[in-house]
């Protein structure tokens, strides 16, 4: 019997070194005569350094500099040389540029001493005058100054579909409302860093916090000019990032920069503060119209989204293509402007434009199901989308109605009472909602090597990352699986920019862009180990193709007579003692432009909200997830249990509150940004729908990093309506909104 190990529970591989200390960090690798680099941030939002006094620091025994505009070198600073995978439109931040100051909190000064103790407190003997300009940080005051971006970083919105202003003024039953979702910030549990090995002639190894360490290595390169091959940059392990670590961060510049000046080997770890200062998700307003018919049919959407940026480059978000994914909807008008403040520019964070897009479009869904009499579960089956809208094709696979089946079963919504107010447990009101999600499941072109040894050992890499996400398991998963070896005989590795060249870890694609590359070379190695198994003597496979066969336990099988077998060991001792090497880029199927693919959500809720103190505990989540054919059922409920966690923080908790008085997010530590914690969190379930899809890619696998979060907030919201007959609009619901 074949023992399988795509689909198995497998426990991660790289786990022990993880709770042993073993697993290393980019602030973790030491180099002799290492130097610790500490950054001063700037006091002001906007304007100019008048003097900038270094003198007290560098007086100090052991401050080996301390780098600013004005001695900084003059290496290459145009603003093609500072994009990178991920840059928006518009020209990138260059730290220690010049003595302009384009937010508050922007680096103005590395301090460079033998010590990294050293380091900051001479920092705090740097005096800096600064020449205060006007700034504008507040999001709702400028709204009217809100701009259509010549170039969005995100899909623009279409063109209007249908007749929607028509539409909407002959619907029986409105509703216009506004949704609002503040700006949030990653905070992982590592902070960003980079160790800078200097290895002389010009060459650096570069260990840094990073979702894509080829992504680091031509960012360095461009900006400071330097050989791909002088430059190699290193990240095994990543202690979570959520988007925090598709762009490079100005950390990584300001060490190279010193490294290279000093030649010698320098860190740089940002604070938890200073873990504000950079991207973060965008502060989002959005008006929907919505019209349906007496008996729930859709007949207009409208949605108008404002969306934060900064004033130096134009970054959007996937707000506006959720209503032609989520719903069937003939008449549909949709706009996306950016309202430009002086603030660093915003980030990816979990399901860019999924969190925010859906979080307002299923609690308006939801507005329009009460309005009517509905329940939200009918009415949503009743505006059931068979197809994308916006692409005018199918969807790859879809099992959004057996989500809704065996979400709404297993939390027990037909015993719901419908009114709000209705249901109470002592002295808390009890609420019901749900709400569904989407996250397009996106194959990208990557590449992968594979080597399998004359002792039956297989080596496969390729430069991606793993920040927590499991992806260390699930590939070696997939390449044990194809090749027929036992778990412990493979090996992946990734996150080095030597490897193959892989995307960004990023948008949920990882298993399913990487995952298919690791396939295809590790079939590859089949075909050149059926060659040779078909060189014995008396081979029981010859003259047998690829088709007619199965790799398993560390033999080769004839599929009619599985006791005709030969051994992988002795099937490689037909290569003369060499080594099977293989390489390939994987691109997306054929044929999968035809279809539009997407994983899906259902999201059943149960929140007790205190009558008295207007208190909300989530008491249950179901969550049920259609992400095709799931690698590794232990790591992916890991990801979505994570992903519900976070739900609950953005539905209840999490916001970085702008002082438009000094340009600066003021609650930038955890003390005072809340993030759920174990007594926010209790009964979780997840249900993994069956779902073959033939056209996602080679593997038929979905990324669950993002679906993950998409329906919880949305649900929440929803949940405490129905429990206090108050409907919030804004996140996050806090206690003072509800009373």
């Amino acid at each position: 019997m074949k023992t399988e190990q795509i689909g198995k529970p497998s426990n991660r591989v790289d786990g022990r070194a993880k709770v042993t200390g073993e697993a290393k960090y980019a602030a973790e690798f030491n180099a002799p005569n290492l130097a610790y680099g500490f950054v001063l941030n700037s006091a002001i939002a906007r304007g100019t350094i008048k003097s900038i006094d270094t003198s007290k620091a560098l007086a100090l025994d052991g401050v080996l500099e301390v780098f600013t505009h004005e001695n900084r070198p003059g290496y290459v600073w145009g603003d093609k040389n500072y994009q990178d995978e991920d840059s928006p439109p518009g020209s990138p931040f260059r730290p220690l540029y010049k003595s302009e100051i384009q937010f508050s909190m922007q680096p103005i000064a590395l301090v460079v001493a033998e010590t990294f103790e050293l380091a900051r407190y001479a920092a705090t003997l740097v005096e800096v005058v600064y020449e205060p300009d006007e700034f504008e940080s507040d999001f709702n005051a400028n709204m009217e100054k809100a701009y259509k971006p010549k170039k969005y970083k995100s899909t623009p919105p279409q063109d209007p579909r249908g007749k929607p202003e028509e539409a909407l003024a002959e619907a029986a039953v409105k509703i216009e409302q506004t949704y609002a979702h503040p700006s949030e910030h990653h905070n992982p549990m590592e902070m960003h860093a980079s160790t800078v090995v200097w290895e002389g002639d010009g060459r650096i190894t570069v260990y840094d916090k990073i979702q894509g360490v080829q992504n680091s290595q031509k960012y360095l390169t461009n900006a400071f000019g330097l050989d791909e091959a002088h430059v190699r940059v290193i990240s095994p392990f990543v202690g979570g990032a959520f988007g925090s670590g598709l762009r490079p961060q100005y950390q990584l510049f300001l060490a190279v920069l010193a490294a290279l000046q000093l030649k010698r080997s320098v860190r740089v770890v940002l604070t938890r503060q200073q873990m504000f200062s950079f991207g973060h998700r965008p502060k989002t307003v959005q008006r929907f119209a919505i019209g349906a018919s007496e008996d729930g049919k859709l007949q207009a959407i409208q949605q108008d989204v404002f969306a934060e940026t900064s004033k130096f480059e134009d970054y959007s978000e996937d707000v506006v293509i959720w209503p032609g994914v989520l719903y069937k909807c003939d008449n549909v008008k949709l706009s996306h402007k950016l309202v430009g403040l002086d603030v660093y520019t915003p980030l990816d964070m979990r399901a860019p434009g999924g969190t925010t897009g859906i979080y307002a479009m299923e609690c308006a869904m939801d507005e329009m199901a009460y309005k009517l009499g509905m329940d939200p579960l009918e009415f949503r089956l009743k505006n059931y989308a068979e197809k994308d809208q916006n692409k005018d094709k199918l969807f790859s696979s879809k099992e959004l109605k057996e989500c809704y089946r065996q979400g709404a079963e297993k939390f027990g919504w037909s015993k719901r009472n419908p009114e709000p107010r209705s249901m109470k447990e002592g002295h808390n009101l009890v609420g019901w909602g749900m709400a569904h999600g989407a996250w397009e499941a996106k194959q990208q072109e990557a590449e992968a090597k594979a080597t399998l040894t004359p002792d039956g050992k297989l080596t496969v890499g390729s430069a991606t990352a793993d920040i927590g996400t499991g992806t260390y398991t699930a590939m070696t998963q997939i390449a044990a699986d194809t090749v027929g070896l036992p778990l412990e005989n493979v090996t992946f590795q990734l996150g080095d920019s030597s490897l193959p060249k892989s995307p960004l870890e990023g948008g949920s694609w990882t298993v399913s862009s990487v995952g298919s590359a690791v396939k295809a070379v590790c079939d590859k190695v089949r075909e050149k180990l059926l060659d040779l198994a078909q060189q014995l003597e008396n081979s029981p496979v010859a003259n047998v193709g690829l088709d007619e066969v199965t790799f398993a336990d560390g033999k080769i099988s004839l599929n009619t007579d599985p006791s005709k077998t030969v051994s992988i060991l002795d099937a490689l001792k037909q290569n003369g003692g060499q080594a099977i090497e293989e390489k390939v880029t994987s691109k997306p199927v054929e044929g999968q432009e035809k279809f539009s693919p997407y994983a899906h959500s259902a999201t059943f809720v149960e929140v007790k909200v205190d009558e008295d103190l207007g208190t909300v505990k989530v008491t249950r989540v179901v969550s049920a997830i259609a992400g095709g054919r799931i690698i590794n059922p232990k790591t992916a409920r890991s990801q979505i249990l994570g992903g519900m966690v976070w739900g609950i923080g953005a539905a209840l908790e999490e916001e970085t509150v702008m002082d438009n008085n000094l340009g600066r997010f003021i609650n930038h530590d955890l003390d005072k940004y809340h993030v759920p914690v174990n007594a926010d969190v209790h009964d979780m379930e997840v249900i993994f729908v069956e779902e073959k899809d033939e056209h996602v890619n080679p593997i038929g696998a979905k990324g669950l990093g993002e679906i993950g979060i998409v329906s919880v907030a949305p649900a929440i919201a929803n949940a405490v309506f129905h429990a206090t007959g108050k409907r919030i609009r804004e996140l996050p619901i806090t206690l003072d909104k509800l009373l």
